[in-house]
């Protein structure tokens, strides 16, 4: 049987990210009592303490189930907390006779949001290359999937930004944040593909000489 994903902080020179739980609860809150323009494609927990309480508990259910782990984004200049983001929806693949991996085959990162001020900052690129690292050089996956509401040009700017590849739009996929119906656009980096990709983003978040 699979297990849960091990806890591991991971840290750049601008962002860390630590697993997400019940000691960051204030620091939560305060990073989404802001600015909400930019969150209404997105489930962003209200600001309080009821609310983000399920959130981080809906997170911790879902590491015990196996299906990835969820992380506070710290902005390192800082230190405080500026947002959420997580490997989820982890995949165990049956490479024949019921004989499944013990460590996930490919994962998604997602239910990532920043507050306003860490947003066009480096944060979320930085972030991205850490969780890639993760995911293909420790975890070994061999698929890296990324999806958003087809609607939320944003984020699907930020995703291809990354590198990723536009496979198609998934159409009456979920429920959508605004109360509607959402497609969703998917998107994916093979491990084969990381290391070009993660060449450019390097070199995009150099400083200028």
């Amino acid at each position: 049987m699979p297990r849960p994903f091990d806890p591991v902080v991971l840290e750049g020179a601008h962002v860390r990210l630590e697993p997400l739980g019940e000691s960051h609860l204030d620091a939560l809150v305060a990073a989404a009592d802001g600015p909400r323009d930019t969150f209404t494609y997105t489930w962003v927990p209200k600001a309080e303490p009821a609310d983000v309480g399920l959130y981080v508990r809906l997170a911790v259910e879902q590491h015990a189930r196996c299906e990835g782990l969820a992380f506070a984004v710290v902005r390192l200049a800082t230190g405080a907390v500026v947002g959420s983001t997580r490997f989820m929806k982890a995949e165990y693949w049956d490479w024949g006779g019921g004989t499944y991996s013990q460590s996930p085959d490919a994962v998604e990162i997602g239910s990532t949001w920043l507050a306003e001020s860490a947003q066009r900052t480096g944060v979320n690129t930085e972030m991205k290359v850490l969780m890639l690292d993760h995911a293909f050089d420790v975890l070994g996956v061999r698929r890296v999937t990324l999806k958003t509401d087809t609607r939320n040009r944003r984020s699907r700017d930020n995703i291809e930004r990354i590198g990723a590849t536009f496979e198609g739009v998934l159409r009456a996929h979920m429920p959508a944040t605004d109360g509607g119906v959402r497609d969703s656009a998917w998107y994916s980096i093979l491990a084969d593909e990381w290391p070009a990709a993660r060449d450019r983003l390097v070199t995009l978040l150099r400083p200028p000489n």
